[in-house]
């Protein structure tokens, strides 16, 4: 039987044992049982409340695959830590033909063995929860004495002997945004100002608007202790675990500025989500910046200008890149998609090329599908050769080692034969086909409809980059050269008009 291992070492318990420990045991129980370990997945240093494995996940996607029959671990609770998890994942290694072995806790279909199996994770499941419950109460208790947490304490403040105290020198940047933001400054002046100054974040960053955000939302500049109020992840918060205290520690803002500030935010997000609604930026998520390699991302300028601005200019003022014009740039993209694409003299070349392309990867698949195969005999070929010198009396440790290295080749080809075959069959493709979609997007780009054709874009568009004199733009598809420059200051010609 072919197996394969999983290994977790959690962090909340320095006692158990590490991975490499529960590798060995479970390669001794394999050896003493007559079973072929293929592969041994492992995760470091996680927790198993969560699904927050990778390797995890990957075994149980694998076992799709059929290369194994079995997933071996050293004891249930490195498999899952709750009855749902595991009752989940085991039905899922099920259905695709897997059982679940536990080396220190073994186990077979009886009735018996299902109620100590229900039992065993159960325990398991208490621990966990248990020793999360025992943290929390120490946490709930310095809350209510306003104790500090753990954690970074805000900017304004420092932490004495586990208590809040004014850190004066940042207290009055904490002070300086404040007031700017409630005399209508905006962040980037907010930011100049902060950096003409000197001032740093917490951690001795630059600050930005996700910075700036933060610390105009915070409660405890008016002297309002929160604890558990929850995050965007953890929705199970209940009323009677946040902790609520006011006027707990030195208040570094008072409640009328703090209240006229979040009032104006609240009109700033109303307005804001106003202007949102009514522009599409088509480029999202296509245009990045020249200068530094950030995403640009769409913007309105107050007298309701449009453009695109590199992400780190806008939040930190760390790059010197221009902005763009939403207009122009937009215009420019579509003319050349126009030209390159949607036109009824390129179309149809277009749409030949890409069905000689496809019949190219359809050869390749089957080339490495013939490479493999033939690969594949020659390794059962050298594996039969080694059996039967062993066989005949001809032990030596160098057969050993040459022919564990030989299995391992042979569930490597053999995995990648199977991902071949769950990859969708495109040799049913024609140039038909490839021409009626083209010139259904093409209905698409001609109809006009902003939102529509946003949707369409990454199908056809690789990359936009935005330099200080110049636009790329590098296509997927295209009938000459997929790349296209637009040089904005050199040539001074503006790009066309846009048409829809």
């Amino acid at each position: 039987m072919k197996a394969v291992a999983y290994c977790r070492y959690s962090s909340d318990n320095q006692r158990e044992e590490s991975i490499e420990a529960q590798i060995r045991a479970i390669k001794e129980y394999a050896d003493r049982n007559n079973i072929e370990i293929i592969k041994i997945y492992a995760d470091e240093a996680k927790t198993a409340t969560t699904d927050d494995r990778p390797q995890f996940l990957q075994m149980v996607k694998d076992s799709e695959l059929g290369l194994f029959q079995a997933v071996i671990v050293h004891k249930l609770d490195r498999f899952a830590r709750n009855r749902y998890d595991s009752a989940f994942y085991k039905r899922q290694l099920k259905k695709n033909g897997v059982k679940l072995i536990s080396v220190l806790e073994p186990l077979d279909d009886s009735p018996e063995s299902i109620i100590l199996e229900s039992v065993l994770e159960g325990m398991a499941e208490y621990y966990s929860k248990n020793l999360a419950r025992e943290v929390m109460k120490g946490l709930k208790e310095n809350a209510y004495k306003a104790r500090f947490n753990g954690g970074i304490p805000p900017l304004g403040y420092d932490i004495k002997d586990g208590h809040y105290v004014i850190n004066e020198k940042e207290a009055e940047a904490v002070r300086l945004i404040f007031q700017m933001y409630r005399d209508d400054y905006g962040y980037r002046h907010i930011i100049d100002e902060l950096n003409l100054r000197g001032y740093k974040t917490k951690k001795g960053g630059n600050f930005s608007k996700n910075t700036l955000n933060a610390i105009l939302k915070n409660q405890k500049y008016i002297g309002t202790y929160i604890f558990n109020k929850g995050t965007k992840n953890n929705h199970n918060i209940t009323k009677d675990d946040v902790i609520i205290i006011e006027n707990a520690i030195p208040a570094i803002i008072d409640k009328k500025t703090f209240e006229e500030v979040q009032q104006k935010m609240k009109n700033t997000k109303k307005t804001q989500g106003t202007h949102n609604a009514k522009t599409v930026y088509l480029l999202t998520g296509l245009v990045y910046c020249g200068e530094c390699g950030a995403a640009m991302t769409g913007n309105l300028g107050r007298s309701k200008y449009r453009y695109y601005r590199c992400n780190v200019k806008d939040r930190s003022k760390q790059c010197s890149n221009k902005d763009i014009s939403k207009d122009k740039l937009e215009a420019y993209i579509l003319d050349q998609l126009q030209k390159k694409i949607f036109n009824d003299d390129v179309l149809p070349v277009l749409a030949k090329k890409l069905n000689n392309e496809n019949k190219n990867i359809v050869a390749e698949r089957e080339d490495e599908r013939k490479i493999l195969a033939r690969r594949y005999e020659e390794i059962i070929k050298s594996i039969n050769a080694i059996v039967d010198t062993i066989a005949a009396g001809h032990f030596h440790p160098s057969l050993d080692a040459k022919l564990t290295e030989l299995e391992n080749q042979k569930s490597e080809i053999e995995i990648r034969i199977k991902e071949l075959d769950m990859k969708p069959d495109i040799s049913i493709i024609t140039e038909e086909m490839i021409r009626e979609y083209l010139n259904k997007d093409k209905g698409v780009f001609v109809a006009g409809d902003l939102r529509k054709i946003k949707q369409i874009l990454s199908t056809y568009i690789n990359k936009i980059t935005v330099f200080k004199d110049r636009v790329e733009a590098k296509f997927k598809i295209a009938v000459d050269n997929t790349v296209c420059e637009w040089s904005i200051a050199a040539s001074g010609v503006e790009p066309p008009t846009l048409r829809v």
